[in-house]
């Protein structure tokens, strides 16, 4: 069984990247199993607090989800041509103390939803940058950036799109495929 591990970038329950983690988890292909990690209690990053308390119980879980994954699914959305900052904090509150071990060489893939024509491209593209410095594996064997997210979600911000959830299907078919043993 593989597991990935998989975090959406926004903090609103009814936000499209929930609900196209949702979908991955949903239509997940035999054998993949889709984690769903939450950032919702991650704070602010500080440095002070760090010191003081060390890591918040929400860093800590979200660190022993990633270390016991086989691979890192990030569902993100895109504000103002970038990633959210909400997002980058998280992944840098994971990255704190033994956290950095857990993203060296870890396979990871990105997608993104967004109510916009340009899906989530600008966002997906500077996740690199990140991902790069975390010596991470990232994935660039598929592509999943839904634009114009309204007409593929109904109220409830569900997948209804079944082109769509094909097309989740084959690609979380493809990142597993590359790096199984």
């Amino acid at each position: 069984m593989t597991t990935i591990l998989g975090l959406a970038g926004s903090l609103r329950r009814a936000s499209y990247n929930r609900g196209l983690l949702r979908a991955a988890a949903e239509v997940a292909p035999a054998g993949i199993t889709i984690e769903l990690g939450s950032i919702d209690d991650v704070p602010l990053y500080n440095g002070d607090l760090e010191d003081a308390e060390g890591l918040p119980a929400s860093v800590q879980r979200l660190q022993g989800q990633l270390r016991d994954a086989d691979a890192l699914l990030l569902v993100t959305p895109e504000y103002n041509g970038g990633i959210p900052g909400v997002f980058k904090n998280a992944i840098d509150w994971m990255s704190r103390g033994e956290g950095l071990a857990h993203f060296r060489e870890k396979p990871v893939a990105v997608i993104g939803a967004s109510p916009g024509g340009f899906g989530t491209i600008l966002s997906q593209n500077h996740w690199n940058q990140v991902l790069r410095r975390l010596n991470t594996q990232p994935w660039f064997g598929g592509q999943v950036m839904v634009s114009r997210a309204g007409t593929h979600f109904d109220a409830e911000r569900n997948l209804v799109s079944e082109d769509l959830r094909v097309q989740l299907a084959t690609f979380l078919d493809g990142f597993a495929a590359s790096y199984r043993k």
